[in-house]
């Protein structure tokens, strides 16, 4: 039988519907596929911290005790952390163009909004958003925000709520103004500052599992988790995303994903560089286009009519930031 490059032909415990990388889970240990290359160095490297000689002794205890402290240590070492802040730029511009003032419009009379950051890794895209949020439109500081962020890898979130990077995860992406403005330097690291890290609610969610502690959110943002995933998986997960956003709310995928053909349920919407989606309206129609976004350069009240009824709600921008007009 020929094999891919890298492939050991090494049984792990790994379910049909893993997904490998930052989204990874187990599954029971009587499910298997083949381990690449890079699987068997990271549980080689687990199996020597855990004393045992080889993977075949680390594979033989998760098979024993497939709940235990053994089965976490081995999710958390099979998971791929690549993340950064402000990754691939234009979904951020899009939040700051487009969608962030068209759902302040629509939310400017319950004054709430919340986000949800799905695989959220060490935390620099919930820090990128929430950074962005105050740097822009500093008003949703005073709204009732909530801002949900999950991971399957407790290492992950351990280093996520701590809000702590080094000189060389702050040099990807970060603006050297938001550097300066929202972090404080601690050794060799960085630390956001409490006001922004206290924001965030980092909790651990399997995606593959049930997502009862999510609750209805504007925006969610859940890029570069789909490719790692089968069709069917695929398909789940954004029936699961589906129901949780709001009326009007957005969707961000990775650019290379999308729900064309997974879920008709969504629509694309493109905002020059980056597609995003939302739920249909229940009888099949397309949702209104977003009108292109205008410049405010003073703090002014911008009318939006968007709302039900066609009522004409106010939203405030700050300098810089952008609203919709229609």
């Amino acid at each position: 039988v020929r094999r891919p490059p890298g492939d050991l032909g090494l049984p792990l415990p790994l379910g049909p519907h893993v997904l490998l990388g930052q989204r990874s889970r187990l599954a029971h240990p009587s499910q298997f596929r083949v381990a690449t290359l890079r699987e068997v160095a990271r549980l080689l490297t687990l199996a020597r911290k855990e004393n045992m000689g080889s993977v075949d002794v680390l594979i033989s205890r998760l098979r024993a005790e497939p709940r235990g402290p053994l089965h976490r240590k081995v999710v958390d070492a099979m998971t791929t952390n690549e993340t950064s802040f402000f990754r691939d730029v234009h979904p951020f511009d899009t939040l700051r163009k487009s969608i962030l003032p068209e759902i302040i419009a629509r939310r400017a009379a319950e004054r709430k909004i919340s986000f949800w950051c799905g695989a959220a890794s060490s935390g620099q895209e919930s820090y990128s958003a929430l950074m962005l949020i105050a740097e822009h439109f500093p008003e949703l500081l005073q709204w009732d925000l909530r801002f949900v962020a999950t991971d399957l890898s407790c290492d992950m979130l351990t280093r996520a709520k701590a809000g702590r990077f080094s000189q060389l995860e702050v040099n990807r992406g970060l603006p050297a103004t938001l550097l300066v403005k929202y972090f404080s330097r601690h050794g060799a690291e960085w630390e956001i500052k409490p006001d922004l890290r206290r924001r965030v609610d980092f909790r651990e969610l399997n995606l593959l599992s049930e997502w009862s502690m999510l609750m209805p959110v504007d925006v969610i943002l859940l890029r570069n988790v789909l490719i790692y995933f089968d069709l069917e998986t695929k398909k789940s997960i954004l029936a699961k995303a589906r129901r949780i956003l709001r009326p009007g709310g957005y969707l961000l995928l990775g650019g290379a994903e999308t729900t064309t053909n997974l879920d008709d349920a969504f629509e694309r919407v493109v905002f020059n560089k980056t597609t995003c989606y939302r739920v249909r309206r229940s009888n099949g129609v397309a949702a209104p286009a977003v009108a292109a976004p205008v410049e405010v350069t003073s703090l002014s009240a911008t009318m939006v009519a968007d709302a039900p009824g066609g009522t004409r709600l106010p939203t405030f921008v700050a300098p810089g930031s952008w609203a919709t007009q229609r």
